[in-house]
């Protein structure tokens, strides 16, 4: 059996599929982070997305920029970059999955696993943006790689089936 899929890539459906599938995960990792908050209320008074920002020179001012809904302040910069991570990797996956499968192995809980060594444990840590990995809580850790994992199944469930019906309508169509 070959590595790479012997289909060609509809890469206007994975990327329709891969946003779609971004969109959807990234509430749902928010949704997790109510259950299992990964940081301290200190520690969240500027999350990672407030702080990544500020290290590139962006006023507090910005970052902390919030919208008011239901009485409750909330960041919309953090949103902004929350699901642009999401979106993001979601359609990578997508594009990349279609062409090595291997890459969705399991659902993606590999692939999730991974980001999250390589951004909470390696990118973030080395840039000075979140604690070293050792000087991060336990609670962070484990709430962040089942996080990740819940994050990247709902990527692969939902960017598989839009995908799916995207490529199987422009089949009928043909």
């Amino acid at each position: 059996m070959s590595l790479f899929k012997r289909h060609p890539l509809n890469l206007r459906a994975a990327v329709i599929a891969g946003g779609a599938a971004g969109i959807v995960s990234g509430l749902v990792k928010l949704g997790w982070e109510n259950v299992l908050p990964p940081r301290t209320e200190e520690r969240n008074a500027t999350n990672p997305p407030q702080r990544l920002l500020e290290q590139f020179g962006i006023p507090a001012k910005v970052t902390h920029a919030t919208y008011t809904y239901s009485g409750q302040q909330l960041p919309w910069v953090s949103y902004v970059i929350h699901f642009g991570f999401s979106t993001t990797f979601a359609v990578l996956y997508q594009i990349i999955g279609e062409k090595i499968p291997d890459v969705k192995k399991d659902a993606g809980t590999w692939f999730g696993l991974a980001i999250w060594v390589a951004f909470h444990l390696g990118i973030m840590p080395a840039m000075g943006t979140v604690p070293a990995a050792e000087d991060q809580p336990t609670e962070e850790h484990v709430s962040e790689s089942l996080g990740h994992i819940v994050w990247m199944v709902t990527n692969d469930l939902v960017g598989a089936e839009v995908y799916r019906r995207l490529t199987r309508e422009s089949q009928r169509r043909k």
